[in-house]
């Protein structure tokens, strides 16, 4: 049976390759749980984590800052993703078998200061840099792996990060739009319920 689209999980970390496979294996194991509980039986009860690396602060879904810790962040995101994304709608009972989990862990973003708008592009990494775009209340935040899964130039992740944002896609260009980068560790099931890897 094929996986379907799997909930993608924003979360923050400060020093990339701080976290290890096995954390992240945690994390996503976590997530798995909390997912399962809260589709089966419609219960979200939080559950407190030992590890001093998930009671550090992270940001989470919307949130790539660190304002949670991260055992709270990953659950509360694990629902949100489950029932709230406006995308789609919630999961259900009889996909829970069929989603393979990914926990996207940031750095912490760093706004692009630049003279040349133009020059933009030339700053983004694609498959490395994740970007946010943001104007006064809007904002639109791209992960690293969408420029490569959807074959984007920097050009046009920086356009698609802007309508993400609800601007024009050449929003990129004007001197009061904010544009930040960030770096992302990428776990995830291999295939639903199986081995997570780091990607």
């Amino acid at each position: 049976m094929e996986a379907i689209e799997k909930p993608n999980l924003q979360l923050h970390e400060d020093v990339m390759n701080l976290l290890t496979l096995e954390q992240g294996t945690k994390l996503v194991k976590l997530s798995r749980e909390i997912l399962t509980k809260f589709v089966m039986n419609n219960i979200f009860r939080p559950k407190e984590c030992k590890e001093d690396y998930m009671k550090e602060k992270r940001g989470c879904i919307g949130y790539p800052y660190p304002v949670k810790a991260l055992c709270v962040a990953v659950q509360e995101v694990t629902v949100a993703a489950a029932s709230q994304d406006p995308r789609f709608v919630p999961i259900s009972k009889d996909e829970i078998n069929r989603i393979a989990i990914e926990v996207s862990v940031l750095t912490t973003p760093e706004e692009i200061k630049i003279d040349k708008r133009e020059n933009l592009p030339e700053r983004i990494r694609i498959g490395t840099d994740g970007i946010i775009i943001s104007r006064a209340n809007l904002s639109g935040l791209l992960l690293p792996q969408v420029a490569t899964e959807y074959c984007m130039d920097a050009e046009t992740f920086l356009s698609e990060a802007c309508m993400k944002a609800g601007l024009p896609p050449d929003s990129w260009l004007l001197p009061d739009v904010s544009v930040a980068r960030f770096q992302a560790e990428v776990f995830s099931e291999v295939e639903p319920c199986g081995e997570v890897v780091k990607l």
